[in-house]
């Protein structure tokens, strides 16, 4: 069926060992192929386990408590074609889930859309979902403004407290973007500090340097992070002239060394962003 074999690792040592019982792994391998899973990703596997391990009935019963929560059959299926494993957690797991965010200030609907939207939102546990909501709070978002980017990016709930900090304290305190393009485009949030934001942000401290841009003049936080490398080259990098190969190696520098494990040291100076890699 072209399953990859580092897909195949994760069926020989689950706890029901799928791969034992020839007519009910079939059986399972049919519904799966049938409800149009690609065999090549870990999607077909996760979604082969539930079939597996689970009964018609008990699957029958999960598939109720969501309905019992607001959701519509189809709601449900939906959810299990875009995370599998959504029909796996206990009746109360799902129902503590939708709780808490009832209590983050989402109003019913509101969380039927975000489960919908990031099913795996359910792995974050009830404790989590409210640090987080204490953080943001903590840090000086409304608490609107927090139920606007989780209806956005609703995988924010599952971000520890140091994350959320720290990317926070590099975006308004350092790059002194506000809060509010936080708000507008969260997602930035689930961004690499080191991979992505320092790299960027450094190649955009040097135009200020070099005069190419103005101080008071930083581009949107969506026009630095949102943005794929290509286009981010293309808008602050390749137009440049005799910058180009400072810059690129500003960039992928930066990039490497992220990757490598290095710390990135942050301090502004004189108004300016200013960066220094420590091993």
């Amino acid at each position: 069926m072209g399953v990859p074999q580092r897909f195949l690792f994760s069926l020989l040592v689950s706890e029901s060992q799928p791969v034992c019982g020839k007519e009910k792994f079939e059986v399972s391998v049919k519904k799966v192929v049938e409800m149009g899973f690609d065999p090549t990703t870990s999607k077909f596997v996760q979604a082969l386990h539930v079939f597996y391990e689970m009964s018609e009935k008990t699957i029958e019963d999960k598939v109720n408590v969501y309905e019992k929560l607001g959701f519509t059959v189809e709601e449900v299926w939906e959810m299990f074609n875009k995370w599998p494993y959504s029909l796996k957690f206990s009746e109360k797991k799902i129902t503590q889930t939708y709780k808490t965010l009832e209590r983050c200030g989402l109003k019913d609907a509101e969380v039927v859309s975000v489960m919908k939207k990031r099913p795996e939102c359910m792995r974050a546990s009830e404790e989590k979902i409210t640090n987080c909501v204490e953080t943001f709070l903590g840090i000086g978002f409304s608490g609107d403004e927090f139920v606007s980017m989780v209806k956005c990016f609703p995988t924010c709930v599952g971000l520890s407290a140091e994350t959320v900090r720290k990317k926070i304290e590099f975006l308004v305190g350092e790059m002194e973007w506000s809060l509010k393009d936080v708000v507008v485009i969260p997602p930035v949030l689930g961004y690499s500090l080191e991979k992505r934001m320092v790299p960027r942000c450094n190649v955009i401290r040097v135009l200020v340097e070099k005069g190419v841009m103005r101080r008071d003049g930083i581009p949107p936080m969506s026009s630095v992070l949102a943005c794929s490398d290509k286009v981010f080259l293309n808008r602050f990098v390749m137009k440049h002239g005799k910058l180009v190969p400072e810059l690129m190696a500003i960039f992928a520098g930066d990039k490497k060394k992220g990757s490598r494990g290095h710390t990135t040291t942050i301090k502004n100076v004189k108004g300016l962003l200013c960066l220094s890699s420590v091993s």
